[in-house]
């Protein structure tokens, strides 16, 4: 039977390859879309969980992870050499940068490497990683047609960027519209043909790097707008006025405008990176995204900025920072999830301990983390905490907090992220 016909029957095996906050989750809607799925992982801690039922992602609940594994969907393994009993595989590894802030593509490339040690004629290879234009055709094609077999005619390759978004209770895998782009017209309809599965669009693009740089476009949009509104918090802060409310007051036009939101500095996995991701590609092309890299330095230095506030909001109450009890508040990148990835609360504790402060952190979703010092553990959020502290900073605005509460005990708190916009309090000084 020709893989078309196995990806409209659901009689396709698929192999998930990382089972992180991608892969898990995709993983899973295959399962649940009737597939027999098996993901690899190179954790055995992982392995184990998922075949035991138990999500150590947050936002995945470990009903449905448990339900899929009862019903025999859904497998893990950390065995390589089982890429060979799948129909199709999704590659959704990391793609950190390195000390240099160069794409490092490493994780990439050894799986790569191990498919093509693998690959069986009829597979779809699709990749998923979020990396600059030109990956699929110049980095990984190339090694895995060190196998003798011909992508196009003996088996069928193609980028579709992932579109998670962790903690978005609204949008799933589901009703998120997939981007396909493969090297040829026949990988780019098995692509299609297999995401029609589990998202009710798909949307089909002429090539892997049309794919790929819509995936890059997409968070340097983001990247740009968020270091637009970091900096006019700036020069709003010099004005005595509320960038806040300006905020608020231009999204009340229905047209030509979207709202986006100071802070501490961007995290996730794909934000902070996808700059230097396009940046340096554009090089090999003689060209420099001298706009691009801008708001990816200013959005850089705004932990830089927090700390400066932090000092100056100190001083004004008579204290300094060297020696100051500092209680941080969210250490997650963003509101309501445990994921750390790039989180800018990391660098600002950082920044804050190396100035003297005696830094302690709460976040309901991450019970310990390693800085350069040390392991620090989240403490409790109590009356007696935020009271002793000498300036509580709202790094990451969970839903969690009560805010009046903090705002009540505390004797001063920088809100790096407007949660106590609303609150009349005059112990708050916001970003």
């Amino acid at each position: 039977m020709d893989l078309e016909q196995k990806l409209r029957d659901k009689t396709a095996t698929v192999g998930i390859v990382g089972l992180g906050y991608v892969g898990l989750p995709l993983a899973i809607a295959f399962s649940q879309a009737g597939f027999k799925v098996l993901g690899f992982d190179i954790q055995p801690k992982r392995v184990d969980s998922v075949n035991k039922g138990q999500s150590y992602i947050a936002t995945i609940a470990s009903d449905s992870l448990s339900a899929v594994i009862a019903n025999n969907r859904l497998e893990a393994t950390t065995a390589q050499d089982r890429l060979r009993e799948v129909d199709a595989i999704c590659i959704c590894v990391p793609t950190p940068l390195t000390r240099t802030k160069e794409p490092d593509l490493s994780y990439v490339t050894q799986e790569s490497e191990e498919i093509s040690r693998c690959l069986q004629p009829g597979q779809l290879v699709i990749l998923e990683s979020t990396t600059y234009p030109g990956t699929t055709r110049e980095v990984v094609l190339p090694i895995l047609e060190r196998s003798g077999l011909k992508a196009g005619q003996d088996f069928y390759l193609a980028y579709s960027p992932e579109r998670i978004d962790p903690g978005n209770k609204k949008y799933s895998i589901r009703n998120t519209p997939k981007i396909v782009g493969g090297i040829e017209p026949q990988s780019t309809k098995l692509a299609e043909l297999l995401y029609r599965q589990v998202a009710e669009v798909v949307v089909p693009v002429s090539s892997p790097e049309v794919a790929e740089m819509t995936k890059v476009f997409e968070n340097v949009f983001r990247n740009v707008n968020i270091a637009l509104v970091n900096e006019l918090s700036q020069l709003c802060e010099k004005m005595g006025i509320s960038v806040w409310e300006i905020i608020d007051a231009a999204a009340s036009k229905p047209f030509g405008y979207m709202p986006f939101y100071p802070g501490p500095g961007i995290g996730g996995h794909c934000i902070p990176l996808d700059p230097y991701y396009l940046a340096s590609k554009a090089r090999d092309y003689d060209f420099h995204t001298r706009f691009i890299e801008l708001a990816a330095e200013i959005n850089e230095r705004m932990p830089y900025y927090v700390t400066s506030r932090i000092t100056e909001a100190l001083n004004a109450n008579g204290k300094s920072l060297n020696d100051a009890r500092v209680l941080v508040l969210g250490i997650a990148y963003k509101k309501d999830v445990e994921d750390l990835r790039e989180s800018p609360s990391l660098k600002l504790i950082q920044l804050l301990g190396e100035k003297g402060a005696q830094v302690s952190y709460n976040d309901p979703y991450i019970a310990k983390i390693q800085i350069d010092t040390g392991t620090l553990t989240s403490v409790e959020l109590t009356d007696e905490h935020l009271s002793l502290a000498d300036c509580v900073v709202i790094a990451t605005d969970h839903s969690h907090y009560d805010y009046q509460r903090i705002a009540d005990k505390a004797s001063l708190i920088f809100d790096a992220r407007g949660a106590t916009k609303k609150l009349k309090n005059n112990n708050i000084i916001r970003l």
